[in-house]
């Protein structure tokens, strides 16, 4: 499950994205939400589900910390978790952009919107951030237990922030979060059921160096 996860939380990522209008529109995108809801609604899903299927798997890198930096990688893992779902709950605004743009225009709707997201900045948007903040020291401590390559946390946080923007970002952030993301998932599908419930031996079998 946490493997599965970890592979298909960054391709609903990049499909949400991707149908996001007001990314793909660049220079034109004023009132693309209040044009295009139904566009609005697929692509908040998919990032919604995005972030909901990133927990499982951040679940399964917290059980993969094992003799090296233990503490270090639970407490990490603890902040990426309580921040990570709340860029699930903040999708629920595009719905209100498409409807109030539609409804209100684009001047006042978005108005509307942004005096709404100011309110939600250090409720939401903030432990967010410090999510993948933990996504990232987590990641790292793996990588210093030998569990994963040492770029694959970096990856997997630099590809959700610059995927975003539009089009170069997008292209190199999706290929970054897919590398980084999928390795570590597929370490995990790759592992055998003893290995998964015990932890390591010290001789450095199940180390992955790159």
């Amino acid at each position: 499950m946490a493997g599965t996860c970890l592979v298909a939380a960054p391709v609903g990522y990049v499909a949400g994205l991707f149908v996001d209008p007001a990314l793909r529109a660049g220079d034109a995108a004023v009132d693309a939400y209040g044009r295009h809801p139904g566009q609005v609604a697929v692509s908040a899903a998919l990032l919604h589900w995005s972030w909901v299927l990133l927990v499982p798997g951040i679940v399964g890198m917290i059980h993969l910390v094992r003799r090296r930096a233990v503490v270090f990688g639970h407490v990490a893992g603890a902040v990426a978790l309580l921040g990570i779902v709340n860029f699930s709950a903040l999708m629920l605004g595009d719905h209100f952009y498409a409807v109030l743009e539609r409804d209100l225009g684009v001047e006042h709707g978005d108005r509307l919107g942004d005096e709404a997201f100011a309110l939600a900045r250090w409720g939401f948007q903030v432990p967010g951030f410090l999510g993948l903040l933990g996504v990232l020291l987590l990641g790292f401590a793996l990588a210093y237990g030998r569990q994963v390559p040492w770029w694959a946390p970096p990856a997997m946080v630099v590809g959700m922030l610059t995927g975003p923007i539009w089009p170069y970002g997008m292209i190199a952030g999706s290929l970054l979060y897919l590398a980084g993301s999928g390795v570590i998932g597929l370490r995990i599908l790759r592992m055998r059921d003893a290995d998964w419930a015990q932890p390591a031996e010290d001789s450095g079998k199940v180390a992955v160096t790159a």
